[in-house]
């Protein structure tokens, strides 16, 4: 799951012409729900955007300091599928997101999340999968990117079998050249290889 946090003066959603929820200071938190995603991720979510501490303590002058709840400002959620979205060439692909028939509740088990860890007068939304007009004042500006644990394992486990994949190759072309193996079996080692991600890194998907 992946939440992008906008700290506001003030922000609103407005569908149809009609203002459907709107909130003063506190966070806007753009959602998209990825196709894996569990119960789990959208624990961690509601967690920690409610403990992030993106406000000043005006007691002590402190920056940073304070999280949403322990300044008693709003939370607006609003879900956003293009949050995971992957350009091929110029065209957006959306194929990771969660399909909209499975991710409706689950985001609407998220809603529930955050109003049962703070308050349901606190927390408010959207409306999911209608084309909405979101207005919003940042605030600093600041805004935070938060990626679920499990999004974070699996961009982890790519990179290492990235990083695995060069330093094979690697070795590979060492031992070539010191073996005094033939350059046109280095050239053909070299083009199997110059598809970067499609080699070892599928298989190890697979």
């Amino acid at each position: 799951m992946r939440a992008v946090v906008q700290r506001v003066l003030s922000a609103s959603v407005e569908v149809e012409g009609r203002v459907v929820s709107a909130i003063g200071p506190g966070l806007l938190v753009l959602v998209g729900v990825h196709e894996a995603d569990t119960d789990s991720d959208a624990d961690y979510i509601s967690r920690k955007i409610l403990n992030m501490r993106l406000f000043p303590n005006e007691k002590t002058g402190k920056a940073w300091d304070q999280s949403v709840m322990q300044r008693n400002f709003e939370v607006l959620l609003v879900s956003q599928f293009t949050l995971y979205g992957i350009l091929k060439g110029n065209k957006p692909d959306f194929h990771v997101a969660m399909p909209p028939t499975k991710a409706k509740p689950f985001y609407a088990s998220l809603v529930e999340k955050f109003q049962r860890s703070y308050s349901a007068d606190s927390v408010k939304d959207g409306v999911f999968g209608a084309m909405m007009k979101v207005s919003l004042v940042n605030d600093g500006p600041v805004t935070m990117q938060v990626d679920s644990p499990s999004l974070q394992g699996t961009t982890q486990s790519r990179r290492v079998s990235s990083n695995y994949q060069t330093y094979f190759a690697l070795c590979c072309v060492v031992d070539m050249l010191t073996t005094k193996a033939h350059w046109a079996d280095l050239f053909v080692f070299m083009h199997l290889n110059s598809n970067g991600d499609d080699g070892l890194l599928r298989d190890s998907e697979a």
